[in-house]
């Protein structure tokens, strides 16, 4: 958020606000906050992390008025961005007074040496602001609390919920959305103190997590104790298992192991009032009442938070392999793709990406030496016993060959493997390392039926093209799941508009197709209109039924997936 939009905030209270952007973090200054200046001297010497009531009522007055003020604001309408509803149909949340006194009575509650509650202006930024995310909304949360256990934070959902101050749960914080953005304020609560395995049942072949364990660390420490296991589950390298049960995310791994609800055993959960309920027991399968963790993976956050997660896991495949191969065009990379799927090869991963991104990555340089042919290429992946997955690259090389593929190596050991993926790892890194001064990386996927997946690729690319823009494409292919990566300048309106149009035009294509408008990515802040266009309005009308049940104040991440009315 820059320094213009949080002084235009911070107006009404007659309070100035200075940015002192020398390290590129955001800090703010006002006659009630003194921080340490740029040249390292105090006014006022104290530590950063313990603040005055007064320093939390002028954080909140200036970074989070205009979030707070929006539950206010009743009638009329607020600008609308390319995707986004109108703001207006929330109800009141806590004044100023009444957040300070939440606050108050959980230092007061939960006690203890160390304050789980800070109000730094710089961790109030981070909680709510995103550079990875294409839609970053006016305002940012009052607090930003760290709870150690399930307890505390019912105590915290309690408490919030007597006051109505919104709950904005935070764990990997990587989401591309808007998912953890604060537009009214209130309190992010960030599991980073809740990052361990509970209990490990190997001979279930399944694990008890916290919600801010990474799946790549709870994968290390599974390698770690010799289990012969793994959590198959592969999205982006800074992603905590909270999360990614909250967008029900998959990864490149996702056409032979799934998606996220795929591997959810059971969930602990905080509903809004506190209340602690568990989804249901340790067994495989269960007919028992309603399917309670399919309703609360993929709700953002929206219905309660989850402080622990009994997962699935998969035995470790005897062999792997990887494949790289290029192709003249989208259309004859996607056939070959599709050839593979309908003929029942069991790869475990299949990618693709276009020739602005094999350019990209080649430009980046974080592959050096490898230069890459610069061509529409797909990326394989192989696993299970040596003999199958040797027969399994035979067979896809034929496939390829006959679809005018050219240029196919397969790894014959572990460097290779690793050489071979590194491209498709690199992508988004070398995608961002390109951006200049003032310019954006606007990152967005949908997904369609496989069969039409070179038709909508082709025609965004397409239209990307006739537009000037400077976007790459690459994708789940196995699954019709594509990303959309677009470089424009912030600071250019007409560019801006652009870059929502062509984003716009894509996920209407997707839908026309059968498809939706996020295959992973999730709805958040900046696709709420997409969902309206997909489900129709009597669907979202059970969606807000089931939300008024669980949270009826409406603190839960307001303001992601749907609006409380059209």
């Amino acid at each position: 958020m820059s320094a213009t939009r949080l002084a235009r905030a911070a107006k009404p209270f007659g309070r100035s606000l200075t940015c002192l952007n020398s390290t590129g973090k955001q800090r703010f200054s006002t006659s009630a906050i003194r921080r340490t200046s740029t040249s390292g001297s105090s006014e006022q010497p104290r530590q950063a992390s313990v603040w005055s009531y007064s320093g939390v009522m002028a954080v909140a007055a200036t970074a989070g008025l205009f979030g707070w003020g929006m539950s206010e604001f009743r009638h009329g309408s607020l600008p609308k961005t390319m995707l986004f509803d109108s703001l207006y149909a929330y109800p009141r949340y806590a004044s100023m007074h009444e957040m300070e006194q939440a606050l108050r009575e959980i230092r007061q509650e939960i006690g203890g040496a160390e304050d789980i509650i800070s109000t730094d202006p710089d961790d109030l930024h981070a909680h709510g602001y995103s550079e990875w995310s294409t839609s970053n909304p006016e305002g940012l949360p009052v607090a930003v609390a760290y709870p150690r256990s399930t307890e505390q934070v019912s105590t915290i959902a309690r408490i919030c919920h007597r006051y109505r101050v919104p709950i904005i749960p935070y764990s990997g914080g990587s989401s591309l959305e808007g998912n953890f953005s604060a537009p009214f304020g209130g309190i992010s609560v960030d599991f980073a103190y809740m990052d361990r395995i509970v209990q490990f049942n190997k001979n279930d072949m399944d694990v008890v997590v916290q919600p801010s364990i990474g799946w790549q660390d709870l994968n290390e420490q599974l390698a770690k104790m010799e289990s012969g296991l793994f959590f198959p589950i592969d999205p982006g390298p800074s992603a905590k298992i909270g999360g990614m049960i909250g967008t029900n995310c998959s990864g490149t791994n996702a056409v032979k192991y799934g998606t996220m609800k795929d591997w959810v055993i059971n969930l602990t959960v905080v509903l809004a009032d506190g209340t602690v309920i568990k989804t249901r027991r340790r067994p495989r399968k269960s007919s028992a009442g309603y399917n309670l963790n399919g309703l609360f993976v993929g709700s953002e956050g929206t219905l309660g938070l989850v402080t622990e997660a009994t997962l699935k896991l998969a035995v470790i495949p005897e062999e792997f392999s990887v494949a790289v191969v290029t192709f003249p065009s989208i259309r004859d990379a996607a056939s070959a793709a599709a050839e593979v799927m309908q003929t029942g090869i069991p790869v475990a991963a299949m990618e693709i990406m276009d020739e602005v991104q094999m350019k990209v990555v080649n430009m980046g340089g974080a592959t050096a030496p490898r230069v890459w042919k610069e061509m529409p290429t797909l990326f394989f992946k192989f696993s299970g016993t040596k003999a199958g997955v040797r027969e399994n690259i035979g067979l896809v090389q034929k496939i390829t060959k006959a679809n005018k593929g050219s240029n196919f190596e397969f790894a014959k050991d572990a460097r290779e493997q690793k050489l071979l993926w590194s491209a498709r790892k690199e992508s988004l890194w070398s995608m961002l390392a390109l951006r200049k001064e003032g310019e954006e990386v606007w990152s967005t996927d949908v997904a369609v039926p496989f069969s039409r997946l070179a038709d909508i690729i082709e025609v965004s690319k397409k239209e990307m093209d006739e537009l000037g823009l400077f976007a790459s494409i690459l994708g789940h292919i196995g699954d019709g799941n594509f990303h959309e990566s677009i470089i424009y300048n912030r600071r250019d309106k007409a560019e801006v508009k652009k870059v929502e149009a062509c984003v716009k035009n894509m996920v209407k294509r997707a839908l026309e197709m059968e498809g939706t408008c996020t295959g992973e990515h999730s709805i958040g802040w900046g696709k709420k209109e997409s969902l309206l266009w997909e489900v129709g309005e009597d669907t979202l009308g059970v969606m807000r039924a089931i939300k008024m049940a669980l949270d009826p104040n409406w603190i839960m991440n307001p303001g992601k997936i749907f609006d409380r009315q059209s």
